[in-house]
């Protein structure tokens, strides 16, 4: 049997429980004055990090880490230097060995981003991706069926 997964909309600030906030940097800026591509992809980043590093349980696993191996931002609006990015973040979905990771990008009220990552479980003595360790697994279970609609 088919299941119907509702869409989560990336737009609104209550479909994250996970923020990072980042300092917009002069430097963020491109020739037509707003936040540059990369600078948004480098702000989901910082997002993404933070959201995923509790999960991996280093300190019992230390070679388990995770490599990104798909990107993609939907831009939403303009937004420019001086000021803050909150980044929401949640985990859209467990594979058995990739996750995929959800975001969206406010300056203010605003959703100026939204932005989507599907990254696998990875061992850094080995090179390769990996099956996660179960109780690493649980941990992203939980967090998945925590999280808000």
């Amino acid at each position: 049997m088919n299941e119907t997964v509702r869409p989560i909309d990336l737009t609104r600030r209550e479909t994250f429980d996970h923020w990072t906030s980042v300092t917009i940097r002069f430097s963020d800026q491109d020739p037509l004055g707003h936040v540059n591509n990369v600078a948004i992809a480098s702000y989901v980043e910082a997002s993404r990090t933070m959201l995923i590093r509790p999960f991996l349980l280093q300190e019992k696993y230390p070679e388990l880490d995770f490599a990104l191996v798909h990107l993609e931002i939907d831009y939403k609006g303009e937004f420019t230097y001086p000021g803050t990015v909150d980044v929401g973040g949640r985990i859209a979905r467990l594979g058995r060995k990739s996750f995929t990771t959800a975001y969206g990008l406010f300056v203010d009220d605003a959703c100026v981003a939204t932005a989507g990552s599907v990254n696998c479980f990875f061992d850094t003595s080995k090179r390769q991706g990996v099956t996660p360790p179960d109780d690493v697994r649980t941990l992203f279970e939980r967090r998945i069926a925590a999280q808000p609609v």
